[in-house]
């Protein structure tokens, strides 16, 4: 899966007693309705961040993640994450998307119904 958006914030490297370690960043999803999306690089994976900046526009490939938790008292939990394992600055210039999706718009609104 990929994810197409703005760079809003890359979070520290946390580093865990047991070797993990893991980065977060916070994307703005280029879409009709913009998410804000916490995504997770891990490992040898949180080098990859090191060659972008806050607002440059970029694609992730991503990996959805879900796994069971038990509690103390026996409940189940269940969490889901987002890990990237790969990111690139898009190919397209911006003013071309978006001049495209315009014009996707205006051909919907000619529509006869």
């Amino acid at each position: 899966m990929e994810i197409l958006g703005i760079l809003k914030k890359i979070f520290d490297i946390k580093h865990f007693k047991n070797g993990f370690k893991k980065r977060e960043i916070l994307v703005l999803t280029e879409e009709q309705y913009p998410q804000n999306l916490l995504i997770e690089f891990i490992q040898s994976k949180v080098k990859l961040i090191e060659n972008f900046s806050i607002e440059d526009r970029i694609k992730i490939f991503i990996n959805l993640k879900g796994r069971e938790w038990i509690t103390p008292t026996g409940e189940k939990k269940y969490f889901n994450s987002i890990q990237g394992w790969k990111i690139e600055k898009p190919v397209e210039p911006v003013n071309q998307i978006k001049n495209s999706t315009n014009s996707a718009i205006d051909e919907f609104d000619e529509l006869p119904f």
